[in-house]
């Protein structure tokens, strides 16, 4: 059992939270990720790790309340217990010997991304963070982000923020200003990823995507996280979750992860239903 230390809202559709796994802290590195079971009828659902701090023994992970086992943990309090809580998964981000980086997250992207950032900046990389959200509501760890970076970019769908445009207009804007990157790293929707790597193809810069195939052991062993990368078959959990973006086949990948949408519909309709029953018993 996995004791929770803090929770934190975000913005309405995303939290926090800090999870006691002292082991875990201790490996952990950015890029790698945890599979967590709410209970023993839950899921097993991947999550990235956001942070880790090894003095009190705990690590952060940052959610969407997107499913059915989401929103169940996120009905969770500090001091209640996740059931498991596994990892570190997957392989490392190799972050050594780079000059200057360009971090872009989009949306819950962003928490992926700060870790990365962050080993970076402390690394004496120079870093650009570029983070986009629908709107200014939405937007995640800005203060966070702003001090791991020599400068943050942050761009909104609607320009509620006063800097209207997508992840690849700032992108594009500091390339022409002679940004001289020689990585960029570009983490969230598949489609933003894929925008991401088209541009930078075009100039000629490494770019390292990180995946989020459907996942189910974390292992290797079921290949629900296959995806094509360079012609050849690739797991997201145990050769990733990294890899060259100019390689990926995100069109296949893009396909892949609408596979079971009514599915997931129906089951989070259903936790819905459980969750609201559940409060009214409470209550009553």
């Amino acid at each position: 059992m996995y004791k929770i230390l803090e929770k934190t809202s975000l913005n309405p559709s995303m939290t926090k939270m800090a999870v006691e796994a002292p082991l875990i802290a201790k490996k952990a590195k950015p890029g790698q990720f945890i599979i967590f079971r709410v209970d023993e009828f839950g899921e097993r659902v991947p999550l990235t790790i956001a942070d880790t701090d090894k003095e009190k023994g705990s690590v952060t992970i940052i959610y969407q309340k997107v499913g059915s086992s989401t929103q169940l943990l996120d009905t969770l309090e500090q001091g209640d217990y996740i059931l498991d809580f596994v990892g570190p998964l997957g392989a490392a981000t190799e972050l050594e010997g780079y000059k200057k980086v360009a971090v872009i997250g989009g949306g819950a992207g962003c928490a992926i991304a700060y870790p990365q950032a962050k080993a970076l900046y402390n690394m004496g990389t120079a870093v650009d963070v570029i983070a986009g959200f629908r709107n200014t509501d939405l937007i995640i760890l800005e203060d966070e982000m702003k001090a791991v970076s020599d400068n943050l970019y942050l761009m909104t769908d609607d320009g509620s923020n006063g800097n209207k445009g997508f992840v690849t207009n700032a992108l594009e804007e500091n390339i022409k200003n002679g940004a001289d990157y020689d990585l960029v790293i570009a983490i969230g929707p598949v489609p933003m990823m894929k925008a991401v790597c088209q541009l930078t193809k075009q100039h000629g810069i490494k770019t390292i995507v990180s995946m989020n195939p459907i996942m189910i052991d974390g292992t290797g062993m079921c290949g629900g996280c296959r995806l094509t990368v360079g012609g050849k078959t690739k797991f997201a959990c145990v050769d990733g979750p990294d890899f060259d973006g100019h390689e990926v086949d995100f069109d296949e990948l893009m396909k892949r992860n609408v596979m079971y949408r009514s599915m997931e519909q129906t089951s989070r309709e259903k936790n819905c239903r459980l969750i609201r029953n559940k409060e009214a018993d409470s209550n009553a």
